[in-house]
Formats: C-alpha cells, sequence, structure tokens
C-alpha cells in the first residue's frame, strides 16, 4: 500500500475503531475478547481491500458491514455451544444507566446471532431497513419481520416494565 493510501487508512481507523468496537461488543453479548477479535479482523479485512473501501460511498458502513458479516461467519463456524462464564470486567462500569444497559446486554446475549445483528443495526447502530438489509443480504421484508420476531423475544426476556429491568440493590 503506498503511503498515502495507509494515512489515509490509519486516520480511518482512528476514526472508527472506537464505533466499531462498541457495536462487536454488542455483537459479542459483552464478551470484550471477542469483540476485540471481531474488530481486529474487521480492520485486517478492511486493510486488504483499502483502495476499494475508499472509493465506496461510506467507508463506516462498508466496515460495518464487514464486522456483522464476520460475526456471523464465526456464529456459523463454532462447532461447539461453550460460552464464557464468570466474565468480570477490568473495572466497573459508572453511570445512572449501567443496570439498564448491562440488562439489556445480557438479553441480546440470549437471542440469536441473526436477531442480534439485526437488532444491533436496526436500533444500537440506527441504519435504516434498506441499509440493514443491504449490509445482511436480506431483503427488506426479511429485516422488517427478523426486527418484528427479536423485538418480541426482547420484550418476552425483560418483562412488560422498567421496573423488572433494572436489578434492585
Amino acid at each position: 500500500m503506498k503511503a498515502a493510501q495507509e494515512d489515509q487508512y490509519l486516520e480511518f481507523v482512528t476514526a472508527r475503531a472506537r464505533a466499531l468496537h462498541r457495536s462487536a461488543y454488542a455483537l459479542a453479548a459483552g464478551d470484550a475478547h471477542l469483540a476485540e477479535d471481531l474488530v481486529q479482523e474487521t480492520l485486517s479485512r478492511v486493510y486488504v481491500h483499502w483502495k476499494k473501501v475508499a472509493r465506496a460511498d461510506s467507508p463506516a458502513a462498508y466496515a460495518q458491514t464487514v464486522l456483522v458479516r464476520t460475526f456471523l461467519t464465526l456464529q456459523r463456524r463454532r462447532s461447539t455451544g461453550e460460552r464464557p462464564t464468570g466474565n468480570m470486567p477490568d473495572s466497573a462500569a459508572t453511570g445512572p444507566d449501567t443496570a439498564l444497559r448491562l440488562t439489556l446486554l445480557d438479553a441480546l446475549a440470549q437471542l440469536p446471532p441473526r436477531d442480534r445483528a439485526v437488532l444491533l443495526l436496526r436500533y444500537w447502530e440506527g441504519h435504516s431497513i434498506e441499509e440493514t438489509a443491504h449490509m445482511l443480504k436480506l431483503s427488506s421484508s426479511a429485516v422488517r419481520s427478523q426486527s418484528t420476531r427479536a423485538l418480541t423475544r426482547v420484550r418476552a426476556l425483560l418483562g412488560d416494565t422498567l421496573a423488572d429491568l433494572v436489578p434492585q440493590h
């Protein structure tokens, strides 16, 4: 890669790595190590195709698509149902919505990978139905129906009221 292209790529990574990591963390259901692996794999794939990515209408959307597809491919390839347990954060989370955020991440973790990806793209990242459909190689109607089913599952997991969502101390 030429120096100018490499500088462009590094600028892109600096600007988008944090957002990619947030998305990866949600897709990985709070598994920080898997999230880091997903971002690293995504950025390496973007690097290999940087000439093409840099010419795209939205390099950020391209990278987001690569991230989601990498996650879904990994989920299909997993040969076991192994899930880490006892995952303790390095430091305590702070903020008024921490309990709610953890509860929502826990609910997302219980969804199948494609449902999680649809909800992440539509509601966490704020992509349109059409953008989500393009990223996941689905029809718009498939995204609509999958979103509806996934939201119904999340609502069933979370309960009916806000008080049900936040653990009482």
